[in-house]
């Protein structure tokens, strides 16, 4: 079946990027797509040609009705299916290493220690965080692999349906006339038909559930994040607003209110002075 030991690697690395749904895909993925692909039903399929079998003689007719039936072979198309599908985890898995790499490099900057950002970023990769452009990077990967296995769900139902009949009458030239071919095992390619299928509508359903549980809990940070911090030099700028206010108020009383007027012009002052010393302390902590 060949080796799957490359696409594993890849698809491990992808686990760790992953969130906890995605995990169970990429076990239904390994378990029930890879394995039973490369142990049973390679198997079932290995003599679907040469035990092929059409009642004529006439040199060419089995082969051109053997590829009238089955254009490609389930086991070359599941295979591909596979690769497929895959391609998008890949491609995520790419940016996930790249954004790390950078959030490496960034730290590194800002502590300016490579023992320090080493640590660090040992600590934070077991703390893996969807969010930003790393977020949409996954999201769109899901929405990939759905629309290929949705692709890939639908040819192969215009292709050759999902059951194996026994019989095959063909009428391709060279044949003579409507041959009768026979399948072999077509009851248990059947079985293995239905079970890819199942597995396919087991990672459509998994890719559907991911999708709603992201929406929801980017829902959920929007509704339950902070709202700003008012600046620190907003409320001495109230106070020195404040204090211009009452002295203009005094101003345009009567003369003999001239220790009103004053008092608010001393705390006009004050209020100046505390405001300048907070800017310059913003300016040079």
């Amino acid at each position: 079946m060949g080796d799957w030991s490359f696409l594993g690697n890849i698809l491990e690395e992808v686990n760790e990027h992953s969130t906890v749904i995605g995990r169970v895909w990429l076990t239904v993925l390994f378990i029930f797509r890879i394995l039973i692909l490369g142990t049973a039903a390679e198997f079932v399929w290995g003599d679907e040609q040469s035990d092929y079998v059409c009642n004529t003689q006439q040199p060419g007719c089995e082969n051109v009705c053997y590829d009238e039936a089955f254009p490609i072979s389930h086991i070359r198309l599941w295979v591909l299916q596979i690769i497929f599908v895959s391609t998008p985890s890949l491609v995520y898995v790419g940016h996930a290493v790249h954004h790390v790499h950078m959030e490496e490099k960034r730290k590194e900057r800002e502590e300016g220690s490579v023992r320090t950002t080493k640590e660090t970023s040992t600590k934070g990769s077991k703390k893996f965080r969807l969010e930003g452009t790393l977020l949409r990077t996954y999201i769109c990967h899901i929405i990939f692999k759905t629309l290929f296995e949705v692709g890939f769900v639908v040819g192969q139902y215009f292709l050759y349906g999902f059951r194996i009949l026994p019989l095959y009458k063909c009428s391709r030239w060279p044949c003579p006339n409507t041959v009768d071919c026979f399948v072999s095992r077509p009851t248990e390619k059947t079985v293995f038909i239905i079970f890819m299928l199942a597995v396919a509508c087991v990672s459509l359903f998994l890719n559907f559930v991911e999708i709603s549980h992201l929406g929801l809990k980017k829902i959920r940070f929007v509704f339950r994040k902070p709202a700003p911090a008012p600046a620190q030099g907003e409320g001495s700028r109230a106070g020195v607003h404040f204090a211009k206010s009452s002295l203009s108020r005094c101003t345009n009383r009567r003369p003999g209110d001239k220790d009103h007027a004053a008092s608010a012009q001393s705390i006009v002052q004050t209020e100046t002075i505390k405001e300048t010393a907070l800017i310059n302390e913003n300016k040079h902590p």
